[in-house]
């Protein structure tokens, strides 16, 4: 096959970018190793900003984010189980947080993209990304037992972290920055109505999180150590330690249930620099991993996407330049981002080493952000993000 630009990975970033691209009228072929079920039944994150809501709908598929998304504007953070501060980013910035699973939004994109006729092979396995800085690249792979092989002018790495985008750039021309955490996050769904908003604790026990999907499913999280198996929580231990670590005026509100879904991820702060090398660009968590803490991994993504479509549709047009900075544009974004989720998962999380002082140093960090609205504002313009 012969197209303009060539999509590794079908998930929200490759299936968004393969969207705008098509809107303005540049094609594309989508290549995913998993199956389309596969991807579908990942459980991920659910809290858009306003600007990737706005994307999404540049891209149309906005309607059910419209009739089914949660608009929420304002986060509460509880700590030393009893003092919880409310910080209303709608009233500070004038900008509200959408809850809408990640899920539906895959199954938006699925859905435009049949009406757009793009091409998405799954189950492609040996997926290789050939002379990426040739100015001839290609991609090959194996589908249904047959050899495939794509030209194109680029090649758009939305494969993830542990795709084969990343490690075709050169260790020579990048630099990658990590940082792991010594804890995870054990999470689950239910089928019960959720808290009306955000709910963050810092506990003796650890951290915990309420979030929400939509008005009878809810979503909780518990810092677990980070070698722990599900088989550790039963539903009846999840329960209990989330409503020990939350405040008794917000545990009083919870409503418990069977689990429909549970998990335990590792927290990883990751960056790639640059993230282009010849006419490879990476987009979404190939290019960067940050912990769940600030709602940004999918947020970070779309954005990507927005920088990557709306450049190569310049490049297309004759205007080379916007392409060639898309790293550092994107980066931007990225730092701030990432730096923000890094500062709030320290400010929340007890760490297995922390000493007394370390503690009291976060109590004041949160007793500050209580006092003085400036902080609040600086804290609410992070959270629902940076204007693109």
């Amino acid at each position: 096959m012969k197209t303009q630009v060539v999509i590794i990975g079908a998930g929200p970033a490759g299936t968004l970018l393969s969207l705008l691209l098509k809107r303005n009228g540049i094609e594309s072929v989508v290549i995913e190793r998993q199956s389309k079920a596969y991807v579908l039944g990942r459980i991920r994150a659910g809290v858009l900003e306003s600007t990737s809501v706005e994307i999404l709908k540049a891209a149309g598929v906005g309607g059910r984010i419209d009739s089914r998304g949660q608009a929420h504007d304002h986060v509460e953070i509880a700590w030393r189980g009893e003092d919880v501060l409310s910080i209303g980013f709608g009233r500070l910035t004038g900008k509200n947080m959408v809850a809408y699973g990640q899920t539906l939004i895959q199954e938006d994109l699925y859905e435009a993209a049949s009406n757009e006729n793009i091409g998405i092979v799954f189950e492609a396995a040996d997926v290789e990304i050939h002379d990426p800085d040739s100015g001839a690249p290609f991609v090959t792979y194996k589908a249904d037992g047959q050899a495939g092989r794509v030209d194109a002018d680029f090649v758009a790495g939305c494969d993830g972290q542990h795709g084969v985008s990343r490690a075709t750039i050169p260790s020579s021309v990048k630099r990658e920055y990590e940082n792991a955490y010594p804890f995870g996050w054990l999470g689950i769904l239910s089928e019960t109505p959720p808290l009306p908003g955000l709910v963050y604790a810092n506990h003796e026990r650890g951290f915990a999180l309420c979030s929400q999907r939509n008005p009878m499913l809810s979503r909780y999280y518990v810092q677990c150590p980070v070698d722990d198996s599900v088989d550790d929580w039963s539903d009846d231990r999840f329960w209990s330690e989330l409503t020990t670590r939350l405040p008794r005026s917000v545990a009083d509100n919870i409503v418990t249930g069977p689990s429909i879904e549970k998990s335990i991820a590792p927290l990883r702060s990751y960056v790639i620099e640059p993230m282009q090398h010849g006419a490879l660009f990476l987009a979404g968590d190939a290019a960067h991993i940050v912990p769940p803490t600030g709602a940004k991994g999918l947020n970070l993504a779309i954005s990507d996407v927005h920088y990557l479509a709306k450049a190569m549709t310049q490049h297309f047009a004759g205007d080379t330049a916007p392409l060639e900075n898309y790293s550092a544009t994107a980066l931007r974004r990225v730092w701030s981002s990432v730096r923000f989720s890094w500062w709030l998962t320290t400010l929340l999380h007890r760490f297995p080493d922390q000493s007394d002082f370390e503690q009291r140093a976060r109590e004041e960090d949160l007793n500050y952000l209580t006092q003085s609205e400036a902080a609040q504002t600086a804290f609410a313009e992070q959270y629902v993000g940076l204007d693109l």
